[in-house]
């Protein structure tokens, strides 16, 4: 095994840690919004995207995120002797796109003319 390949392998468990502490992070933030006014959400992230009308005095608030990152492409080459001569063949993968949507749901009751935050979905795993 190259010196590469084993660094990776001590350095496996670091990087799951880190991804299972980083886990929760949207949802450790939504929390914290339980129990105040929608006004709060508003004032930190703006309007919502949509509002629906859960009926017996909750609605649901929701913010829509979109995220786009460009993923480069690589290329790799290599020199072979082959009974014809010395050839390089070059291996490319093309660079790409990337997005990413996300939802953040609260929902909310009605109170004193006022609407409440009383719970949250827990967006997707790749949103958090």
């Amino acid at each position: 095994m190259s010196t590469h390949g084993a660094s990776l392998l001590t350095q496996a468990p670091k990087i799951v840690f880190i991804a299972i502490a980083l886990a929760g992070c949207a949802s450790d933030i939504m929390k914290n919004y339980v129990g105040q006014p929608v006004e709060s959400v508003v004032l930190d992230y703006g309007p919502p995207t949509a509002i629906v009308d859960l009926g017996q005095g909750e609605r649901a608030y929701q913010w829509r995120k979109v995220s786009t990152s460009a993923v480069s492409g690589t290329s790799s080459g290599e020199v072979r002797e082959t009974k014809h001569g010395t050839v390089y063949e070059e291996t490319e993968t093309p660079g790409y796109i990337e997005r990413q949507e996300c939802f953040y749901t609260f929902y909310a009751r009605a109170s004193g003319g006022r609407w409440f935050i009383t719970n949250f979905r827990q967006p997707k795993l790749e949103c958090e």
